[in-house]
């Protein structure tokens, strides 16, 4: 019988730690899917930082660096400039991406970095317990703001949307997971995001909304539909920007 789903090559075969429910698993499927796809593995460079993804380097059979928390942009910019035959990515989570690691994130795009971003957006806090987050939505309740979040709190931040107002970025979608077709979707999304860096036309970042189901309280089932229900309305699906000042079409 012909195999018509299997493991891909640039997952390793370490049974990953994440919490049941949790999406980061299906994004790393979709990364290294993409990888393989290009054969691109023996060039491949990702960057971790910390966070749920900060093991990123068990899973993937590519060469991994870990980076300091925020810092993965950086990181990767010292990679990439050094080594410009490389296919360097980073993974990164919201209170990563979009908290201490804002300016990083901003710089490398403002640059127009060659580099691709997987940012993974589950609006939480996931390994230090469920406290607010940038992404965390207003009125939403997390161990931090227990009465749900405040405008004295801030509001969400659409990284998406403020980075593809950047001359340097080339390629910004937000994509999901919740559901198999969004997930071929956004399996296409990061594969394009990795063509690009490989035709050399500079940042690229795909955001995927994922879940949270231990820090969210709900059930993996039930996160899924919180995702479709409370983030997607907030964070619109789709492409924010394609054609940068690096492309060459």
């Amino acid at each position: 019988m012909p195999v018509r789903f299997d493991k891909p090559a640039c997952l390793t075969d370490m049974p990953m730690h994440y919490c049941p429910g949790c999406t980061h698993g299906i994004i790393h499927r979709l990364t290294a899917q993409a990888i393989d796809d290009l054969g691109i593995e023996g060039r491949t460079i990702g960057v971790a930082s910390v966070g749920c993804s900060v093991f990123a380097y068990n899973y993937f059979t590519c060469d991994m660096q870990q980076a300091a928390h925020g810092r993965a942009p950086a990181v990767a910019t010292g990679i990439k400039r050094s080594l410009p035959d490389k296919i360097v990515f980073t993974y990164q989570g919201d209170g990563d991406l979009a908290a201490i690691g804002t300016a990083e994130i901003i710089h490398a795009a403002a640059r127009g970095e060659n580099i691709t971003v997987i940012f993974v957006n589950n609006a939480i806090y996931g390994m230090t317990g469920g406290q607010m987050a940038p992404t965390t939505l207003s009125g939403q309740v997390t161990l931090t703001t227990p009465y749900g979040r405040r405008p004295q709190e801030g509001f969400p931040i659409r990284m998406s949307e403020i980075l593809a107002t950047i001359d340097g970025a080339g390629y910004i979608e937000r994509v999901s997971v919740t559901n198999p077709k969004a997930v071929i979707h956004a399996g296409k999304a990061i594969k394009k995001a990795f063509e690009r860096q490989i035709n050399g036309k500079g940042f690229s970042m795909i955001e995927v909304l994922s879940t949270c189901p231990t820090n969210l309280k709900l059930t993996p089932v039930k996160a899924l539909k919180w995702v479709d229900d409370n983030m997607a309305p907030y964070y619109p699906l789709g492409i924010k920007k394609i054609g940068g000042v690096n492309d060459v079409d």
